[in-house]
This record gives structure tokens, sequence and C-alpha cells, in this order.
């Protein structure tokens, strides 16, 4: 693996650690993921670290695990999975991709400064920031508790940021800084308040933070097919690193 493959790998596994479970299991170097369902990230197979078992008898053991807690069983395909040809095992298997999407990468240097409108950055979980996201994000009331407990798991320093107009929040999200990297989550943005430059303020409101924390880069994932994230994100400076997919097994009850 080269340096950039290295360096790719390094953000793969801040990516992991910045949107965390409910709980984890190890298993011949693959990490299962698991949060009551709540998005494909925390219910998923991280096969990145290499492993030694008989690949086959591990995507059914896998099935069994995943099929036991009630859940789709998910692996996330990135350029880093052990085995190497493990999308095509699944994909004989009758697993379909669902979700391409784009890790995107900037250095910090020569970022513009932001406006000076109306935003709050709190380093410390809030019910009033947890509510304008559930709101923004359209959490259903079931998946509300689960989510608490994940951004509550997260261990590395967390900005939660709220941008408002004219007093009333019109878009919302979170960054993580660790080992000298930020990384942008769920920045989102009210339809109706939408296509007026907010979520660029507020993600270089959060970059500027993450910088004042010692981070010198940042990260963000962006769906493949999502045009106006993507040109939002190049207008800042992001270029593509590398992609990842799901691959999915219906779960049947």
């Amino acid at each position: 693996m080269n340096a950039i493959q290295d360096n790719h790998r390094h953000i793969e596994e801040l990516t992991l650690n910045h949107w965390q479970p409910l709980s984890t299991s190890l298993y011949d170097g693959w990490v299962l993921r698991f949060a009551n369902g709540y998005t494909k990230r925390a219910n998923s197979v991280q096969a990145i670290y290499p492993c030694t078992l008989d690949v086959h008898e591990k995507i059914m053991e896998c099935e069994r695990i995943y099929t036991s807690n009630q859940l789709n069983t998910i692996f996330k395909i990135t350029p880093f999975v052990q085995p190497a040809e493990l999308d095509q095992l699944l994909q004989d298997k009758g697993y379909v991709v669902v979700d391409r999407t784009l890790v995107q990468l900037r250095n910090l240097e020569d970022l513009k400064a932001p406006e000076h409108l109306a935003v709050h950055i709190n380093e410390q979980l809030t019910d009033e920031w947890l509510k304008h996201f559930c709101r923004l994000n359209a959490v259903n009331e079931d998946s509300q508790d689960t989510m608490t407990q994940m951004l509550f798991n997260v261990r590395a320093k967390t900005g939660f940021i709220t941008l408002s107009v004219d007093g009333l929040v019109a878009a919302c999200g979170l960054g993580v800084v660790e080992r000298g990297c930020i990384g942008l989550h769920d920045i989102i943005t009210d339809p109706s308040y939408r296509n007026r430059g907010l979520a660029e303020q507020m993600i270089l409101h959060l970059l500027h933070w993450g910088k004042r924390h010692g981070a010198v880069s940042s990260y963000l994932q962006v769906v493949e097919n999502n045009a106006p994230a993507r040109r939002l994100y190049a207008k800042l400076g992001f270029t593509d690193a590398y992609s990842y997919w799901y691959r999915v097994k219906e779960y049947i009850r």
C-alpha cells in the first residue's frame, strides 16, 4: 500500500470513529457494527483489516449474526477491503450496490474567512441542538434515542453547530476533530432557506473551529449523485479522494 493509500485508510478509520454505533463485534479482522438499524454506516460490516478464515464461511456467519439481530446484512466496500475480492464475492451471492459515496478532502491552508452570521458552536451535545438536528434531518421518533446515544459515544472533540436567520435555526451539522483532521457530518439546511449560501458559511465556521483545535486537513462524505452538494464542496475546495458503496442483502422476516 502506497503513501496515498495509507493516508486514505487513515481517513477511513476516522470516518468510523466519528460516527459511532451502539456496539461492535470484532471477527477475524472485520468490524461488525450495530445501532438498531439507524444508518448503514453504523449497522454494517467494515472489512478493512487482514483476515485468516475462509471468506465464504465468514460471510455466512455475518448473515447469521445480523439476521439474529433483525437487521439486513450490509457490507461497506472501500478500496481497503480484506480480502480484495470481497465485492465480487458479494455480488455473486446476490448482494446489491446502494449509496455510492465519495470521500472528499481539503487541507486547511488558504481557508476563506466566514461571514459574521448568527452561528453557534457548542462542544457539548445539548437538547436544543438535538431538537434542531432531528427536525432538519427528519429523524423519526423511534430512532432519536439511538442517534443520541451514538453521538454521545464519539470520543473525539466535537463541535455541534447551528446557524440562525432572524432568530430561527435554519441549518445545523457537526464537526469532529481527531489526529489533525476535522470530519464534517450531516450538514443540513432547512429547505425553505436553501440557495442562500448558508451551508457554505456554516462549513467555513466549522473548518475554522477545527483549525483552532489543531486540524490541518478535513474530510467529508457525499453521495455520488448529490449534484448540488458536490458543487458546493467543489466551491469550497474539496476534491475526491476515494469512493465507497454498500453491498446489501435483504433480511427476510
